[in-house]
């Protein structure tokens, strides 16, 4: 549970700090209403990680499948189905305000709602891709590992694990960051009735945030 609290705590304040970053009225009421959502979503995606296991030790079970199913298969989904949690609890006013988007001269067109919820569904699923993919590859990887019978000591066998998802992660972060630029576009359909009326322009952009 601790580890879980202090991965989440740390997810959740990059996720705060590389937002889009619009700025707004009541700047400081709205930073202390993204720290309290984050502090709920840190408590909430670091119960459930933790539940598994828990539950697990708890009621003693041992066998080989729950074993396989706790600690190999189900950490790596659930971690990346929390850490997209996280990334849109705590930026959900983006889409609950709005943030800027504009034209292709860089001009200030309107804020949109609909521009703020692409903006934090496209960062959250890319956040889900990135640490999903990084501790359910190595897993993978080390279960041919043991099968081969490549690597016999336990101690080994942690350090050949930490180093595949060390490897993973660099790979997996440029990967993550490329899936949807950070300057992100959005048709002019898919705006407000009231930017579609103010721009002729049929594209328009905003930043994602990281």
């Amino acid at each position: 549970l601790f580890l879980q609290f202090v991965f989440h705590t740390y997810t959740t304040a990059f996720t705060l700090l590389n937002g889009n970053g619009t700025p707004k009225a009541e700047e400081n009421s709205l930073r202390q209403k993204q720290i309290f959502y984050g502090l709920g979503a840190i408590s909430y995606a670091a119960s459930v990680g933790a539940l598994p296991l828990i539950f697990m030790n708890r009621y003693t079970l041992k066998s080989s499948l729950t074993q396989l199913i706790v600690r190999r298969l189900l950490p790596a989904p659930l971690l990346g189905l929390t850490s997209a949690f996280t990334a849109a609890v705590v930026r959900s006013p983006e889409f609950e305000n709005g943030i800027e988007v504009m034209d292709r001269n860089g001009k200030v067109v309107g804020v949109s709602r609909n521009a703020g919820e692409k903006a934090v569904r496209e960062t959250a699923l890319s956040r889900a891709v990135l640490f999903g993919t990084t501790f359910f590859l190595p897993e993978v990887l080390v279960h041919f590992v043991q099968r081969a019978k490549l690597v016999k000591n336990p101690r080994a066998l942690a350090a050949v694990r930490m180093f595949l998802i060390t490897s993973v992660l660099a790979g997996m972060v440029p990967v993550s960051l490329s899936m949807f630029s950070q300057c992100g576009e959005i048709k002019r359909a898919e705006l407000e009735e009231e930017i579609v009326s103010s721009t002729a322009e049929t594209e328009l952009f905003y930043n994602r945030g990281i």
